[in-house]
């Protein structure tokens, strides 16, 4: 993808991308991206699950969704996803920062209003979640597919921000008797939780316990 001036990356360019593989890493490695749109206009930022598929970034909610709504009067979106992996701890307060993976996304939003499309879609989404759990669960009704939009946000360009390694501080500032260095972060999954309000004693399912040995 060649860079516009709005999806350039202009602050440390260096560590910008525009190739689809970084984008699409860094897409799929998240669960939660940030949707920009303007209402009345008041800018406003809104998280929300989603998915990728090829060149196609998926979003839903309710019917009358102010954000998905917004998004198609306007025939634009915005997104973002990133990635924490270390904090970087410099000898100077001025030059810490973070180790991170980010994506700012920008695409022309349309309705998936298809029945068996939307239900697909919110399989992508569902599973994108934690893989496989949507053949565990029961499958939407017409009536709650009914009272969900479904929006697809075609990618035309996008720009990837990618910053590694230790701290960058000044020459004159290694002289100086400071611990400097990387705090690694990492997303950690936990003993799952057992909901005891409906039927007893199942097992967790395997859709869990496969996400639990990826570690």
């Amino acid at each position: 993808m060649k860079p516009t001036e709005r999806s350039k990356v202009v602050r440390s360019p260096n560590r910008g991308h525009y190739d689809k593989d970084s984008l699409n890493k860094v897409l799929d490695d998240g669960y939660i991206c940030h949707v920009a749109y303007d209402f009345k206009g008041s800018p406003i930022i809104i998280p929300t699950a989603y998915a990728r598929e090829g060149d196609v970034v998926y979003v839903h909610g309710a019917i009358k969704n102010r954000m998905l709504n917004s998004m198609l009067e306007q025939k634009q979106a915005t997104l973002s996803v990133t990635h924490l992996d270390g904090m970087v701890l410099a000898r100077s307060a001025f030059h810490h920062s973070f180790n991170y993976r980010s994506a700012v996304v920008f695409g022309s939003p349309f309705i998936v209003d298809q029945p068996e499309e939307k239900n697909r879609v919110l399989k992508l989404i569902t599973d994108n979640i934690l893989e496989g759990r949507w053949e565990e669960v029961r499958e939407p009704t017409e009536k709650e597919l009914g009272v969900t939009l479904v929006i697809g946000i075609k990618i035309d360009e996008a720009s990837v921000k990618i910053r590694q390694g230790i701290p960058m501080d000044d020459k004159e500032d290694y002289e100086l008797p400071i611990w400097a260095g990387e705090l690694p972060v990492t997303l950690a999954y936990q003993s799952p939780i057992t909901d005891d309000s409906g039927v007893k004693g199942l097992d967790v399912p395997d859709s869990v316990n496969n996400m639990l040995a990826k570690g």
